[in-house]
């Protein structure tokens, strides 16, 4: 009986997990926020003029659209259309580590016994990177041109790795990207058609950097046979291979 009920535990957190999970989409969903990621005007309306409310709500909103695994590169571009480049890079940087310490906190209070029973190997696997050298390797997997945002912050959330190492690293993590759409942003709302073609521009240059960069540190990694993103065989799905950029 007592080894029955401790097998449910794990069970039970993990559906708590889900569950809140699905009650923050609702929410997200039921405020309408999804549709609002391509509305510059709804955000201007609700950022413009009104100073701290207006930096707090804009850290909310990004947050939870990109805690709910949505595309940061839309709320770094909304924060340079609205805030100008670079206090836009800074907000949706900064909004986005919130969506991430939100992740990996509901990951490691609530899913880590479950996610741990149901992919043990892959979990082991990147446990092991993570915890070799926190920092830099929470940075580095940031800067790997594959994997999921959302599905990122759980995994990390399951492993040994100091929340604040993952946390502060990935921030340093999602900088460049941020940064390229902020500029991009910033350009749609410049005032003239010179100031719209160059940050258009410049924001193109960066993006480039920005991909060889992860390119390059990822084949830096995989040559070492460090890359816990990879399909390790356990199933046919493969591992966490979504849209390169939503990382």
């Amino acid at each position: 009986m007592a080894n029955s009920a401790a097998g449910l535990k794990p069970v039970l957190k993990g559906l708590a997990m889900l569950a809140v999970f699905g009650a923050l989409v609702a929410l997200a969903r039921a405020l309408g926020l999804e549709q609002h990621l391509d509305d510059k005007q709804w955000l201007l309306a609700h950022v413009e003029g009104q100073g701290v409310v207006g930096v707090l709500f804009f850290l909310g909103f990004t947050g939870l659209v990109t805690g709910m695994g949505l595309p940061r590169q839309l709320t770094a571009f909304l924060g340079g259309y609205a805030f100008g480049w670079f206090w836009g890079s800074i907000l949706a940087t900064l909004g986005t580590m919130l969506g991430c310490a939100m992740d990996f906190g509901l990951a490691r209070t609530l899913g880590r016994d479950f996610v741990k029973h149901r992919f043990g190997r892959r979990v082991a696997s990147l446990d092991a990177f993570l915890r070799s050298d926190p920092w830099r390797s929470a940075l580095a997997i940031r800067l790997f041109p594959v994997g999921h945002n959302m599905l990122t912050n759980v995994a990390a959330g399951v492993t040994s790795i100091p929340a604040a190492a993952f946390i502060l690293s990935s921030g340093l993590g999602y900088l460049p990207q941020n940064l390229v759409f902020a500029i991009f942003g910033a350009g749609v709302n410049a005032q003239t058609t010179l100031g719209k073609a160059l940050s258009i521009g410049l924001s193109v240059l960066l993006l480039a950097a920005a991909t060889w960069l992860g390119v390059s540190v990822y084949r830096a990694y995989k040559r070492k046979g460090a890359v816990p993103v990879e399909d390790d065989g356990e199933d046919g799905s493969g591992a966490e291979r979504v849209e390169p950029s939503a990382k």
